[in-house]
């Protein structure tokens, strides 16, 4: 997989369009996650890219959120990403603002983790240490299930990724909290280094 463009080429490209604490944490947080599925999954050749599209994902969203995977391609296009990453990053907005639809298990995971990343951040919020390490799967499970909870977080898109995966919700969601509780002194540090 290709992705055209180097990690340092796409943290420019990421910073010039994204300029809010919450969207660059999320950034890192997705590129993370990707990062751990692709070896979990059996694509550790391709982790980089797998985390090059986590890390861009959203790159047109703080700016362009009415244009949210439609304005993607131009930014990237011009940072020098290739079609595949490209793709790949707009698929996550399959059935809500564009009509590619996840092929690759890359896309597929990207489009199932993405907005349970969120929802899990919010749940960590919650608990009295705010931390991930601590975030049990019940406590998760039961957040979800309330609506008004992080309501912003599509229940939807989460329960179509896994379909999509065809895994059950329970294996998306241990993972994806175990993900993030692998990579989280890593993500705070990255974060504090581009907030300094």
């Amino acid at each position: 997989m290709e992705a055209g463009m180097t990690r340092e080429q796409a943290v420019e490209c990421l910073r010039k369009y994204n300029k809010e604490h919450f969207h660059l944490q999320h950034a890192l947080t997705v590129e993370a996650v990707m990062r751990w599925y692709a070896r979990e999954l059996g694509y550790a050749d391709d982790e980089d890219f797998w985390g090059l599209v986590g890390l861009m994902h959203d790159v047109d969203f703080e700016m362009y959120p009415e244009e949210h995977c439609i304005k993607a391609p131009e930014l990237l296009r011009a940072a020098g990403a290739s079609d595949q990453l490209i793709r790949a990053v707009c698929s996550h907005g399959y059935g809500i603002t564009v009509d590619i639809k996840p092929e690759h298990e890359m896309e597929k995971v990207l489009f199932a983790a993405d907005e349970l990343t969120g929802l899990i951040g919010a749940n960590v919020l919650m608990l009295p240490t705010k931390s991930v390490q601590d975030l049990q799967l019940k406590s998760l499970k039961k957040k979800f299930k309330d609506k008004k909870f992080a309501a912003g977080c599509s229940r939807q898109v989460i329960t179509d990724g896994a379909a999509m995966l065809g895994w059950e919700m329970d294996r998306l969601m241990q993972d994806t909290i175990r993900a993030m509780q692998f990579c989280d002194e890593d993500v705070k540090a990255a974060l504090a280094e581009w907030t300094a």
